[in-house]
């Protein structure tokens, strides 16, 4: 089983896929190709050779420049970023209905902190004996 290639970045000379569906730097589709007139155009063009879509048929490759590598890491790890994470994160207070003053107020701060770092608080207040 492959390594699943986590980070975006140029291939080089690793193509696993004999023919390929190759894009130009502009954005342009050139068709699907062998795998050595894929790496030969690369090499005429100075350019590299990048892994947009692997579960497509046949795969799709796209021809970029060092520039545009580092722009587009750029923008996915923005991406990644403002996605918010996977695992929402919930707290969980509990409390008596007969809690001092004091407490109540600390509690409240808690609650107001966990709130601003976007967790999903559960308070949960028990009835005094």
């Amino acid at each position: 089983e492959p390594k699943r290639k986590t980070a975006f970045g140029s291939v080089g000379r690793r193509i696993p896929y004999r023919i390929l569906h190759v894009i130009n730097q502009d954005g342009q589709s050139l068709g699907n190709m062998h795998r050595a007139e894929a790496l030969k155009l690369m090499d005429q063009h100075d350019l590299k050779l990048v892994l947009l879509r692997e579960n497509a048929e046949p795969p799709v490759y796209r021809l970029m420049t060092g520039q545009q590598i580092h722009e587009e890491q750029l923008k996915r790890a923005e991406k990644k970023k403002a996605s918010p994470k996977s695992g929402t994160c919930i707290k969980e207070l509990s409390f008596s209905s007969a809690i001092a003053k004091n407490d109540l107020e600390t509690k409240t701060k808690q609650i107001g902190q966990w709130i601003e770092k976007k967790y999903h608080v559960k308070v949960t207040i028990r009835q005094a004996k």
